[in-house]
Order: structure tokens, then sequence, then C-alpha cells
């Protein structure tokens, strides 16, 4: 049995242990190539907090980068930016060349514009590239891909794990983004701690059940899947609805509006399970705060810009992604609180203890987001 609290535990601690890193989006690039006669032209739009991060651009500290400090760093955002971009033909390194400095503004904040030219000793079918922005002081970063060509679009999701492309002129199968932003929309859900937290939050008291003022263990694992099924039923189908309005832009939110009410609603959710004076199905909440997390998931297809048939793709390989992401978490976390349900340990420590401090770090990123400030530098 103390396995099994050790394990619980350490699980609910992994997440609360990361909280500093993902109060925000993940970090991701927009990188955009069209391949022309003799030439590559290339857009390539990067979050300037991620610039600052890697590089320093607030040159006062005053917590706001302004055009004038993004400008005096023209020059080093470009050998910053164009040093970890590599494209080759063979053995023959391609030459970038860039033609204006833009700032652009995405759902997430501000992002600076690089609109440059790649100019290689031929343009054949077969081209390597080779991404490295952020992986040494961000290994979570993403590089989001799209290659247009003449008979078509190639799309790919650069990582550490995978920082290396071919331009083949071809497009995508379909199978291959499907899989490809599948596999994207796992890694979301896993880095997306407020998600993960809001959901942990549902599902701590789903072994248990509110009884003359104190949480008693359910005795049938019957009930207890089924009300898991039910939360989970819920929080998918509203997520899936706002993330795909979101991702075909029929529907837009503010980026700080909406990740603000996210964190607002780990916090409401972990002050349910301590206080549960309003009797409220649990899949109810699920239904109506999932709404929103579905707009904090868009924000990566959104930004993208893909063309209608290969969004379409994308759009359904995401959204299983999140999915099966999602249901691996129940799948541990599930088996783990109904064996311990019974214990003090569970109640006190799992249950209300651990809804204190979700309800606390959710506080911080509501602060954080909604008045758009940075407490865990000093916090964490």
């Amino acid at each position: 049995m103390k396995l099994w609290l050790v394990s619980l535990f350490s699980l609910i601690a992994l997440v609360l242990g990361s909280g500093e890193t993902f109060a925000h989006k993940p970090s991701d690039s927009y990188l955009r190539l069209t391949i022309e006669e003799h030439t590559i032209q290339g857009q390539w739009d990067i979050a300037l907090r991620d610039l600052d991060h890697a590089m320093g651009l607030d040159g006062n500290d005053d917590g706001t980068i302004t055009w004038g400090e993004v400008r005096g760093q023209h020059e080093a955002i470009t050998n910053y930016a164009l040093s970890r971009l590599n494209l080759n033909v063979g053995d023959s390194p391609c030459s970038n060349h860039i033609e204006r400095h833009l700032v652009d503004h995405h759902s997430d904040g501000a992002y600076a514009v690089l609109q440059f030219s790649i100019h290689c000793p031929t343009i054949p079918k077969l081209t390597n590239l080779h991404y490295g922005l952020f992986f040494d002081v961000d290994p979570l970063h993403r590089g989001l891909l799209q290659v247009t060509h003449p008979s078509g679009t190639q799309t790919a999701v650069l990582s550490p794990e995978q920082p290396t492309v071919q331009l083949s002129g071809t497009t995508n199968s379909f199978w291959q983004e499907f899989l490809q932003f599948s596999k994207e929309g796992v890694w979301h859900i896993w880095i997306g701690y407020d998600h993960i937290l809001f959901l942990i939050s549902l599902l701590l008291p789903a072994v248990l059940w509110w009884r003359s003022g104190q949480w008693q263990p359910v005795e049938s694992f019957k009930n207890v899947l089924r009300e898991v099924i039910s939360i989970v039923t819920a929080f998918t189908m509203a997520h899936s609805v706002t993330l795909s309005l979101a991702a075909l832009e029929i529907v837009t939110l503010p980026s700080r509006w909406v990740e603000s009410v996210i964190a607002g609603s780990v916090v409401l959710a972990a002050l349910h399970n301590l206080f549960p004076i309003i009797q409220i199905r649990r899949w109810i909440v699920g239904l109506v705060f999932g709404l929103v997390h579905g707009f904090g998931f868009a924000s990566v297809l959104a930004d993208l810009g893909l063309p209608t048939s290969s969004m379409f793709v994308a759009l359904a390989g995401f959204n299983i992604g999140v999915e099966v992401g999602q249901l691996v978490i129940v799948a541990a976390f599930l088996p783990l609180a109904y064996a311990v349900r019974h214990s003090w340990t569970y109640r006190r420590l799992a249950v209300q203890f651990g809804s204190v401090c979700i309800a606390g770090l959710a506080f911080i990123w509501f602060i954080e987001r909604s008045l758009n400030l940075q407490l865990t530098n000093w916090l964490w």
C-alpha cells in the first residue's frame, strides 16, 4: 500500500513541481518557406518573449519590450536566428539573406518576423533543413514548419529529437500529417500542466463521495469508472468543439483572457475539493470549463496558417493526440487513487493538501496571466 501512495504522490508532485515552466503557452516558432525556381523565400515568426529569454531584448529591464529595443537588436536577432537554421544541397550549404524585420501579433503575444531569402547552388528536389532555435535553452521548444512548393504543401514539427527534415518537393501523405500532429497533440497535453491539474482536480475525489461533512471512499469500482467516464467524456467533447472552432478561426478569443480563465478554472476545481458546498456534478464542471480549455489547445494550429485541406488533417490528428494523452494520464492516475482511497493519507494529503497546492499554484498563474506579471522567478 505504501508503494501505491508513493507513486500517487510522485505523480502529483511531478506536476506541481514544474509550475514555473508551463505557466504560459509552450514555446513555438512558425517557419514558412516558399520554394521558387531559383530561390527559397522564407518568413520566420519568433516570440519576442522567447528571444528575450535567450538573448535579453529588454534592455532597461522594465518588463516591456518596445519596438525601439527590438529595432536596436535587429542584427543580433538575425545572427542568433539564422545561425540556427541551416539548409544544404548535398555538401553545399545555402546562404540566407534577411530582407526585412517586422513585428506581428499572434494569439499569445508579439512576435519578431524575419523575412528572408535562401540562395542555394541549385534548387533540387531534395534539400536538407536543420533547425536548432532555442533547443539549447528550452528543450520543449517546437519549430512548426510549412513548405509551399508547386506541387503542394509540406509540413513538419521540428524538435530536439527531430531537428532535421528533408524538403522533398512533395506533399505529406494523409497519414504522415495525421500521425505527426497526433504526436504533437499528445505532447501538448503532457506539457500543458494547467490542463493536467484541472483534470487531476476533477479526478481526485472521483474515488470518494461526500457524506456527513467529509469524504468517504466509494466501494464500487463500477461507480468510480462511470463517474470518470462522464468527466472525461464531457471535458473531451467540450474542448474538441472549441479547439476546432478556434483552429479554423471561426471563433477567436484574446489569448490572455483564455489563459487567465483556464488558470481560474483550476483554482475553482481544486477549491471545490476542499469546500464541496455546492453539490454539482463534476462532469458539468468538465463540460463548462472544457470549452475554455479548447481555446488554449488551439493556438498552435491557428497560428500555423495551414491551407484548409491540411488544416482538417492536422486538426483531426492533434485532437485525437490530445485525447490519447489525456487517457494515458487517467489510466495512470485512477488505479493508484482507487487502490489507496480508504487511507487517511489519500483523503488528507492527496485530496486536501494536494488541492491546496494546486489552487495556490493556479492562483499564481491567474495573477500572472491576467495582469501580465512574472512572479514565479522569485517564487520558485
